[in-house]
């Protein structure tokens, strides 16, 4: 059997309304949903199948290398240098 530990919590309001949403929204406890949210974030931690950003295409030519895209963005921004000062702009 588990045992049940008493403390208290000091949670943000916007957190608490949350968790008070979905305990009305799922006819539970507001103390299981506080546990159960409590018990995903921590068992979650450890998971490989976490939250996954999302990608978003970038449109880069093939063969273009992004590793040193530092020096490629300097090496573009000298040559509009160079451009601008030979059309006399």
């Amino acid at each position: 059997m588990m045992r049940i530990v008493r403390t208290t919590l000091t949670i943000d309001d916007d957190l608490a309304a949350l968790l008070r949403a979905e305990a009305r929204a799922s006819g539970r406890t507001f103390r299981d949903v506080v546990n159960q949210a409590l018990r995903d974030g921590l068992l979650r931690e450890g998971d490989e199948g976490g939250y996954v950003p999302p990608t978003h295409p970038l449109g880069i030519r093939p063969g273009v290398d992004l590793t040193k895209a530092l020096q490629l963005v300097g090496q573009m921004e000298d040559e509009e240098v160079v451009r601008k000062m030979e059309t006399g702009k």
